[in-house]
């Protein structure tokens, strides 16, 4: 019945809702498939990276149990959209070292340890040095921006996430002339993620961008969402977060961030190069093989036969990324 059912959505994506429809991996594994339309509705587009008002509005229940943590707004980085509910995006994930399912990671990831934590820094830079994670957090500032997100299966959220620049932890190792990707590679303990034992993925998960793309003033070093710090469903104690690009391209969980002379493997590219290229910019022009890109709907906000709103390229953060793909066939490259 599953696979029936799974076959009724690849001939009919657009008639789906975008959270209904698992990657393939999870399809060729017979993984249930999901059934979230309660959780994936849509709001009005919103408006454009850079206006110095506040899209702050009270933060939904966060954690009442959760250690505080403090950072001022970068005004700089809010879009002036509704803030997706905490609830919503500390329930609503993908992270699939606890599960396939997107309820999963909040209902198992109690047995992640984020406390004691450490990060290796290695490869081509001058200065390599393991990190605990409470010496990273002392490194910059925090800051605490509101990014607008799109995942590949096409429901979106806005966050606000607490972190620092990429390029102040980059500032600091030095890379050499060599450099030109860097490459993060997160956790993978059977122990602790229970859904290392299905082997979805080539553990541990892999990803990767080029130097200048972490060099980004958007590509954040990111601890904690909501004023506090990271769920461990969240990607806890430290992640990336990069909105112009798809979810997964955000690596979780982080372990060690490797400066290297050519392109990375990364963990979708791999395992399916025609469905999740390595650059995996928003680009609503380029469909995903089994389902288009060019609308979204949000999550946890109004109801499920709300019209879809339209894609930005870029997701819109165009004014800040675009300069680095010029030239580039983005059809191609995508």
């Amino acid at each position: 019945m599953l696979i029936k059912r799974a076959q009724h959505i690849l001939l009919r994506g657009e008639d789906i809702a975008a959270s209904e429809i698992t990657p393939r991996a999870v399809f060729e594994q017979r993984r249930r498939l999901l059934a979230a339309a309660g959780m994936a509705p849509i709001a009005a587009a919103g408006g454009l990276l850079g206006l110095p008002r506040l899209a702050l509005a009270t933060y939904a229940s966060p954690d009442a149990r959760a250690a505080k943590l403090a950072a001022n707004t970068n005004a700089k980085f809010v879009v002036p959209e509704k803030v997706t509910s905490y609830k919503d995006v500390t329930t609503y994930n993908n992270f699939y070292e606890f599960g396939t399912d997107k309820a999963d990671p909040s209902r198992n990831a109690g047995t992640l340890r984020p406390h004691p934590w450490r990060v290796s820094v290695e490869g081509e830079i001058k200065n390599p040095k393991v990190y605990d994670i409470d010496e990273l957090l002392k490194l910059a500032p925090l800051e605490e921006r509101v990014y607008r997100h799109r995942c590949v299966e096409g429901w979106s959220i806005v966050v606000p996430w607490i972190g620092f620049p990429l390029a102040e932890l980059i500032k600091r190792v030095q890379p050499t002339g060599n450099a030109k990707f860097v490459q993060f590679i997160t956790l993978a303990d059977a122990s602790q993620m229970p859904g290392i034992a299905d082997p979805i993925l080539d553990w541990p998960y892999s990803e990767g961008l080029r130097l200048d793309e972490a060099m980004n003033p958007l590509a954040l070093l990111t601890v904690g969402l909501y004023g506090q710090v990271l769920p461990n469903q969240n990607g806890a104690p430290v992640r990336m977060v990069l909105p112009w690009k798809y979810g997964f391209k955000s690596a979780k969980s982080i372990v060690k961030i490797r400066f290297v002379d050519k392109q990375p493997p990364t963990s979708w590219n791999t395992y399916a190069p025609n469905e999740y290229g390595f650059y995996s910019n928003v680009n609503p022009n380029v469909d995903h093989p089994r389902w288009s890109q060019a609308t979204e709907r949000r999550i946890g906000e109004d109801g499920f036969f709300t019209p879809k709103r339209k894609t930005l390229m870029f997701n819109g953060y165009g004014n800040l990324v675009a300069s680095m793909y010029q030239g580039m066939d983005l059809r191609k490259y995508f």
